[in-house]
């Protein structure tokens, strides 16, 4: 009698659950308030660093699920090789299960996996007689064949997954260096900042923020470098440097952009690979002088950053003239003009690059944030930034092509006075724009 086999299909889903926003319809909602299933590993201040966001959390269950794969192969070649016809072999069951095993478990359950194979395949031959010793023998040494390139599979897996931790632990401590989690709270404003990476495991890219406490307010930046890559990453930690010691020298936010100006000139200099023309980064520059209600704002290329009130009205900070992006500066020679106006207790600035603005949905429509937050309040910085992170991703159908920084500052009611916004600095090329309130 012939070695017998089963014929059926077996699978397995291993399901990933993943904290989705929801955001109301604007139209029908104005002012809906926003919730969301928000992961419990985050930190619970809202204040997750760069890449908090990137990606939920394996569930566990999903993993166990997953790793009865081979169990499930052995034993559903067991029972249908006693019960189908003769003429059919269950030998592709026995050889899956360690290949499965390989992919999925240590070594230790590979090996134990692959034994039963081979034990099960030479146990079910003699139970049912060998009238044709070849065919017995190639099946068998068929699943001991697959069961020995298993070991040395998952071998070459675990070492592969050993690299990748170590590589994403010296990413991890880069960003960490590059980009630190700004503060939460600073000078009267609740502070939160995110970083999500185009590519899945990478920590960090060409976008680029930073908060810096100086003597004439509290300053920030955000930023996209042209170009990805480490030469990108080069270039960011090149701009946070000059930023952080400009900050505090410059009286000016004009001088503090001449300054990152400057800096990137010097690089495209000294880098012969790189032309001064190519080597350009959109900016938004920010300024938040202490003890006042006011905001300064300068944009180089830059999508516009968004004021949302806490009525959940929202207004771009569009610039009155178009600028040329850092380091095009030899391009032209326009002025930097600054965008002052009232920022008031309990009102959030949002600044972001143009990953979340390019972000596309499957019929190519563009991510709106103006339109997709106007209606909507938000309990602190760092909900607006998960809530927003998370819908561009729905928007996306789970994924974005370009990496997203985003940060979020918070006027704290009731921890600063208000003043007419007039303080000093008001220099040449400064457009004034009183109380924003429409």
């Amino acid at each position: 009698m012939r070695v017998r086999g089963i014929r059926a299909r077996t699978g397995a889903r291993a399901e990933r659950r993943t904290a989705w926003a929801r955001l109301a319809d604007t139209r029908s909602r104005p002012r809906a308030r926003l919730h969301m299933l928000v992961d419990t590993s985050a930190p619970s201040g809202g204040t997750a660093g760069p890449g908090a966001a990137e990606e939920a959390p394996k569930g566990p269950s999903g993993h166990r699920l997953a790793q009865l794969i081979p169990g499930l192969l052995l034993l559903g070649g067991i029972l249908f090789d006693l019960a189908a016809p003769p003429g059919y072999t269950a030998s592709p069951f026995f050889a899956a299960a360690p290949l499965v095993a390989a992919a999925l478990s240590p070594l230790r359950p590979t090996a134990v996996t692959g034994v039963l194979a081979v034990a099960a395949a030479c146990l079910l031959a003699e139970l049912h007689g060998v009238p044709d010793p070849t065919q017995a023998a190639t099946e068998i040494i068929t699943v001991a064949t697959v069961t020995l390139l298993a070991f040395v599979i998952n071998r070459v897996v675990r070492r592969s997954d050993r690299r990748l931790a170590s590589a994403r632990g010296v990413a991890e401590a880069a960003q960490r260096a590059v980009l630190p989690v700004p503060p939460a709270r600073l000078a009267g404003l609740d502070i939160a900042a995110r970083y999500v990476a185009a590519e899945k495991f990478a920590a960090i890219g060409g976008d680029l923020y930073a908060v810096q406490d100086t003597p004439h307010g509290i300053r920030l930046v955000v930023g996209d470098v042209r170009g990805k890559g480490l030469q990108a990453v080069e270039i960011v930690a090149i701009l946070i440097g000059a930023f952080r010691e400009a900050a505090e020298q410059e009286a000016t936010l004009e001088g503090l952009a001449g300054r990152l100006e400057r800096a990137l000139q010097r690089e495209g200099a000294r880098r012969a690979d790189l032309e001064v023309s190519e080597g350009f980064t959109t900016a938004v520059l920010a300024e938040i002088p202490r003890g006042e209600s006011t905001l300064r704002v300068i944009t180089r290329g830059h999508p516009a950053p968004l004021l949302l009130r806490g009525d959940g009205k929202v207004r771009a900070l569009e610039p009155e003239a178009s600028a040329l992006p850092l380091g095009m500066g030899e391009l032209g020679g326009w002025p930097d003009r600054v965008t002052e106006l009232r920022f008031a207790e309990g009102e959030t600035l949002l600044l972001f690059t143009d990953g979340v603005t390019e972000a596309r949905d499957r019929q190519g429509k563009f991510y709106d944030p103006k339109e997709r937050l106007r209606g909507h309040t938000f309990s602190g910085p760092g909900e607006l930034l998960d809530v927003l992170v998370a819908d561009v991703e729905r928007h996306t159908g789970g994924g974005t092509s370009d990496d997203m920084a985003l940060l979020a500052v918070r006027r704290a009611p009731g921890r600063t006075k208000r003043t007419n916004g007039n303080g000093n600095g008001n220099g040449n090329g400064r457009a004034h724009e009183g109380d924003h309130r429409p």
